[in-house]
């Protein structure tokens, strides 16, 4: 009985692996560009060269990707699906010259398109994924204590976000601009 079982285990593991797929793109310096990753089950699309039109703001006038530091790259643009429940992050890091408060009041008017505009305070760094993936009606709020240098503004909802993360830099800025979108099984990304 327990050979058979293992058998039947084991065939169906085959089963499985035979029916992934694996597709990496590379860039031109040899780098992984784009990664889907598909089975039965999950849907995985990763994809490092992420466009700011992705997360529905405009790149602030005069403002630079951020450079990859070491062999981490920040910029990303990630689909997760699976069992009827579906997860976007997009995430881009830029630098400006200009200060905190100039993005501030930048970001502010762009971030009303979406609804009110919620202002956090942070020093930690970010899991823009941690969302409530309930549904996508839940009010946004602030996490931990809301003390700190970098300012978060969010708009939207739990499961359809957009977030600014402003940090000073010396005499001038970095900052993050994030979308977040979550769905269940009846909703679509």
């Amino acid at each position: 009985m327990r050979e058979r079982f293992l058998s039947v285990a084991g065939i169906l593991a085959l089963l499985l692996f035979a029916s992934c797929s694996v597709n990496v793109k590379k860039d031109n310096g040899g780098d992984d560009k784009k990664v889907d990753i598909k089975t039965p089950f999950t849907d995985i699309h990763v994809e490092k060269n992420a466009n700011a039109r992705d997360t529905g703001l405009p790149v602030y006038p005069g403002a630079k990707l951020k450079p990859k530091s070491g062999n981490e790259d920040d910029n990303a643009n990630v689909n997760l699906s699976a069992f009827g429940f579906g997860l976007k992050v997009v995430v881009l890091k830029y630098e400006s010259n200009d200060s905190p408060n100039k993005l501030q009041k930048f970001y502010e008017g762009e971030l009303k398109k979406y609804g009110g505009v919620l202002e956090c305070h942070t020093s930690h760094g970010h899991n823009w994924a941690n969302t409530d993936h309930s549904g996508n009606s839940g009010q946004l709020k602030c996490e931990g204590d809301n003390s700190g240098t970098v300012i978060e503004l969010k708009s939207g909802t739990e499961g359809n976000q957009h977030i600014v993360a402003i940090e000073p830099q010396g005499k001038g800025t970095d900052f993050t601009l994030v979308y977040v979108h979550t769905h269940g099984k009846d909703d679509t990304i």
